[in-house]
């Protein structure tokens, strides 16, 4: 177990009341927020974070998604669409707090974006539509926000829509999400009565000026025929909070109306803690409810003091470190993306976690084990950029120009250095050939590619070394689209494109071994290497391991390192058609050395072989992603939809009823999607829709296997 070491910055003598905070930073870091806003796709993600920037003053323009003017959906390609496809990150502030936001992807095929964001987040905004409420992607940004221990608040936007029901999205957060959801505002009416919000906090109504754009919030006393409704709400979030809080228990133990400061306090801890999820409402198109939701998130969601120290591994001891959030304290931070400007270059987001990232100083790499200077410092809104000398311990911000940096890396010092946990990123689903339309394209195509696989690491690209092709893998057919869009505009490349193909896995059915012995002589000299090694399934999602299970006077420590890496090299291909293999364990149970010919060159390749016929002697097969489909169909093309599903091997998991739609929940595997929208939209006459996400990888039925193969 290794040992916890509370690291202090140079002098033992530090204590409790040392100071944590610089004098030259801008803000105090309990005034400091760092949110993301996610959702499901159309939720409202992007026009929520519009409303947000021009209420405090950082835009004088309304940007519209829909107009393509959205200021943080900058690139080309999300105006045309309509939809984020990269996460943008922006500074704005409101009440004297500084609050930094990442506007996220709601699209599948980029929940990378998500994922990364949300690992450096303190906080974070679920949106949600008040008509469609808990939808599959919703459902999977809060998994990760869970997974990172992200406080979280919920607003239910797009209030004014018809059909929007509070209530439902309220009731939907506690069952679908088992979120602890409780309201802080009621909405004042819906759809096109929506006319503000009800503060349970205050017990007072909000509405918002229309010939102000909302800017001006009126405060008025709650209507008469929601008083009691409200006053209900009111009574029902004192006794959660109070059943979750101490201090605010004894406050309503001794008045059961607790006052305003006391319930706040409460609300603001037990969110904190993430056990109590504050609801609120609105509808950020029409300009109403943002305000609140800004006020909320200074109040509820936590500053990066009030969250725990960060823990990493120290480089040298390998003891785990626990590193305060203070100026003074040793340096850390986390490169959570990367991006290309074609102004600065090559642009690394990071988050400070401790200590004063400064510009001009040597930063270390544990992972290259190299240091590198920093040339600029820039705090970011969306594509624009703003040149500073420090990033302060609690903030975001970019550093322009590093070489040696990629997404999940450490930034430290190199006398204090310290690994942070890394970001894990999921599979690609789907692949594609692509290559230059001319000769002279060749090195332009490759250095686009190196650059797009740099900043996004679901984007992969490999050689197929029978047919020398260029395969380039993603999350999905729009992922790919994007990259092939962004090549030819942004890198002025032109490229032909195979169509999309299923990125399919390899796996073992039972436990097999595998022996090979090399021993060769390449240029004059012996190489000698002897491994058995055992290959034994894992259970679905577990990853691939490797074990040494053999003592050092077998297999000496010199040489595991070489083998591992063949291994890691041979699971890369597979033994059937040179697919990845995934969820394996790989045991090394035996070998020989020879005292003068043994090198790591013959052993990295006797792993390489021993593991191929381990792992055809252990029933391999071929493996498929399975996506995830929800699809809204009227009730009266219910049965094409099902028919149409059952056709594509589909297995209906669930059919459930929502107001005027069905909804049909199925795992359908990726290969018999490709085109599913056009199809639906023939069979529903255009009034169905779906969203779909990845959801596993399962065997190929065997009767199919032999034609996947031999294609």
């Amino acid at each position: 177990m290794p040992t916890v070491v509370k690291q202090q910055n140079k002098s033992e003598a530090r204590t409790s009341d040392s100071p944590r905070e610089a004098e030259g930073r801008g803000r105090t870091m309990s005034a400091i927020r760092n949110i993301g806003i996610i959702a499901h796709i159309d939720a409202g993600k992007t026009t929520t974070s519009e409303r947000i920037l021009y209420y405090s003053g950082k835009v004088h323009k309304i940007g519209e998604v829909h107009d393509g003017t959205a200021t943080m959906d900058w690139m080309i390609q999300e105006q045309e669409r309509g939809i984020t496809i990269t996460s943008a990150a922006t500074t704005c502030f409101w009440n004297d707090h500084q609050i930094n936001i990442i506007d996220t992807p709601g699209h599948v095929d980029f929940t990378v974006e998500v994922e990364r964001s949300l690992r450096v987040l303190d906080g974070a905004v679920g949106v949600f539509c008040a008509v469609g409420g808990v939808q599959p992607q919703s459902e999977t940004v809060w998994r990760q926000a869970k997974k990172y221990n992200v406080p979280c608040l919920a607003f239910v936007n797009k209030m004014d829509r018809m059909g929007a029901d509070f209530d439902s999205v309220v009731k939907q957060l506690r069952e679908k999400l088992a979120a602890p959801a409780v309201p802080v505002q009621i909405p004042w009416g819906a759809s096109d009565d929506f006319t503000g919000v009800v503060d349970l906090i205050t017990m007072r109504a909000m509405t918002f000026k229309e010939d102000s754009l909302g800017s001006e919030v009126e405060h008025t006393d709650i209507p008469a025929e929601l008083a009691a409704k409200a006053e209900e709400a009111r009574a029902i979030l004192i006794e959660r909070v109070a059943e979750l809080d101490e201090e605010l228990l004894e406050a309503y133990m001794e008045n059961t109306d607790v006052s305003e400061k006391a319930l706040m306090a409460a609300i603001r801890r037990t969110t904190i803690a993430s056990q109590l999820v504050p609801v609120l409402c609105g509808s950020s198109l029409k300009n109403k409810g943002v305000q609140p939701l800004l006020d909320s998130v200074v109040a509820y969601l936590p500053s990066p003091i009030d969250i725990p120290a960060v823990t990493g591994i120290a480089l040298k001891s390998e003891d785990e470190v626990v590193r305060e959030a203070s100026d003074f304290e040793p340096l850390s931070g986390l490169v959570f993306k990367m991006a290309t400007d074609k102004y600065v270059g090559k642009l690394a987001f990071v988050r400070i976690y401790s200590g004063q990232l400064k510009k001009g100083q040597n930063i270390y790499n544990p992972r290259t084990r190299k240091r590198e200077r920093v040339g600029r410092l820039l705090r970011l809104h969306a594509n624009h950029r703003e040149d500073v000398d420090v990033l302060y311990a609690g903030e975001i911000g970019g550093m322009a120009g590093q070489k040696l940096f990629t997404t999940g890396d450490t930034v430290c010092t190199e006398n204090d250095a310290i690994v942070l946990e890394n970001i894990e990123f999921p599979e690609p689903v789907i692949s594609m050939a692509i290559e230059p339309k001319t000769t002279a394209d060749k090195d332009h195509l490759v250095d686009a590619l190196n650059d797009l696989s740099a900043e996004d690491p679901t984007f992969h690209i490999s050689i197929n070394e029978e047919t020398g092709q260029t395969i380039i893998q993603g999350m999905g057919e729009l992922h790919l689209e994007i990259i092939k869009d962004r090549i030819l505009r942004e890198y002025n490349v032109k490229a032909n494109a195979g169509r999309p193909m299923v990125a399919y896995r390899e796996s073992v059915l039972k436990t097999g071994t595998g022996n090979f012995t090399f021993d060769r002589e390449i240029g004059g000299t012996s190489h000698f290497a002897s491994l058995h090694l055992q290959v034994s399934p894992k259970p679905q999602g577990a990853g691939n391991t490797v074990v040494f299970d053999v003592s050092t006077s077998i297999i000496p420590q010199e040489y595991r390192t070489p083998i591992e890496e063949g291994i890691n090299a041979a699971l890369l291909t597979g033994v059937l058609g040179n697919y990845a293999l995934i969820d394996t364990e790989v045991k090394v149970i035996g070998g020989e050395t020879h005292s003068v010919d043994s090198t790591e060159i013959a052993f990295r390749s006797a792993a390489v072989m021993a593991l191929r016929e381990a792992v055809k002697n252990s029933s391999p097969t071929l493996l498929e992603p399975v996506m995830l489909l929800e699809i809204d169909t009227p009730e009266e093309h219910l049965g094409d939809v099902l028919g149409d599903l059952n056709s594509r091997r589909g297995r209906v998991r669930e059919i459930k009823a929502l107001r005027d739609v069905q909804v049909v929940q199925a795992d359908v595997p990726l290969a018999e999607v490709f085109g599913y929208a056009t199809k639906l939209r023939s069979l529903t006459k255009g009034r169905a829709s779906y969203t779909m996400e990845p959801q596993a990888f399962d065997p190929v039925p065997a009767s199919m296997q032999d034609s996947i193969l031999n294609r």
